[in-house]
């Protein structure tokens, strides 16, 4: 039978005004800026709607940001009576994704990633952290080529394992510049580095890692109603004494993007919906499986296009 994933974004997918049309529209979406700027304590929607795009660019601003605005979309699809069989994100997006599987209420996931964005900002130096994308080499190939790098004295590992042929690694400046470059010796297309503030989903992310922890602690998880695929290790769980680990590990893990779009496939996914800002994730979805159908609500009319379609399926 034919089943739905709901699939979150991560950082990077933020943009100025993102999710606004949406709260405009439906008083359910409304409610979850509302009610992220009342447990924040400042008006983070003012910086979604008014920015400077540097402000919102800031980990602590864009990952509340992103997860407010998802859980967003999420609420005005759900008036539409549209349900998933699995929920997952892509990074930062796991958060969305519990929300979605009725985890985390949107507050505690809120509340989680301002915190994560904080410690994420603080755990490396400025300037001392790379992150870059390599094109054209496969997982074990750029894996090995990381682990000689890093057993040489320069910290590099893979961190996204998006789709075939994109993979981003994390580390050091010198580890990231020096695998990089034997990436591109062995045969890689293209090595892209990226405009992040630091070295995510990488080892350097540990002291992050350990202080989230505590965080984690302050909130509570129930189990979920719709299975979530894990970032860390592409497994679909409803148990709630899972989750927590797993957020830890996720900080400077990889993340499995490639893997979990595999798996959701195999069982028996075959629409997948991309909920929130931008279309990132459409794209890579595309690259890992052309037969299945993807949809991207990211405004009101996009709204009302996946609900319509999503009914129509069923």
């Amino acid at each position: 039978m034919s089943k739905i994933a709901f699939v979150f974004p991560g950082q990077g997918s933020q943009k100025m005004g993102m999710g606004q049309d949406v709260a405009a529209e439906y008083k359910e979406a409304q409610a979850v800026y509302t009610a992220a700027d009342s447990k924040l304590g400042y008006a983070l929607t003012d910086v979604i709607k008014d920015g400077p795009m540097e402000l919102l660019t800031k980990s602590e601003n864009a990952q509340p940001a992103l997860v407010s605005t998802s859980v967003a979309i999420l609420r005005a699809l759900e008036t539409y009576g549209v349900k998933a069989d699995f929920v997952a994100g892509h990074s930062l997006g796991e958060y969305s994704a519990l929300v979605a599987g009725g985890f985390l209420t949107a507050e505690d996931a809120i509340y989680l990633v301002h915190r994560r964005g904080k410690l994420m900002e603080a755990a490396v130096p400025n300037g001392q952290g790379a992150m870059a994308a390599v094109l054209g080499l496969d997982r074990d190939a750029l894996g090995a080529i990381t682990d000689a790098v890093t057993a040489s004295g320069d910290d590099v590992q893979l961190a996204n394992l998006n789709c075939p042929g994109q993979i981003v690694i994390s580390g050091t400046v010198a580890g990231v510049e020096k695998a990089g470059a034997n990436a591109k010796e062995a045969g890689a297309k293209r090595v892209m580095p990226l405009a992040v503030s630091g070295p995510f989903h990488s080892k350097l992310m540990m002291p992050a890692a350990e202080q989230f922890q505590a965080e984690l602690e302050q909130v509570t998880f129930q189990d979920g109603t719709v299975p979530v695929v894990n970032n860390v290790d592409a497994k679909a769980t409803t148990d709630k004494n899972e989750i927590p680990e797993k957020l830890v590990k996720q900080i400077y893990a990889p993340v499995l993007w490639e893997d979990i779009i595999t798996n959701l496939v195999a069982q028996g996914v075959d629409t997948f919906v991309e909920v929130g800002s931008g279309k990132v994730l459409s794209g890579l979805i595309k690259k890992i499986n052309r037969d299945v159908t993807i949809l991207a609500a990211g405004d009101v009319a996009s709204v009302q296009e996946v609900a319509t379609a999503l009914k129509e399926a069923k």
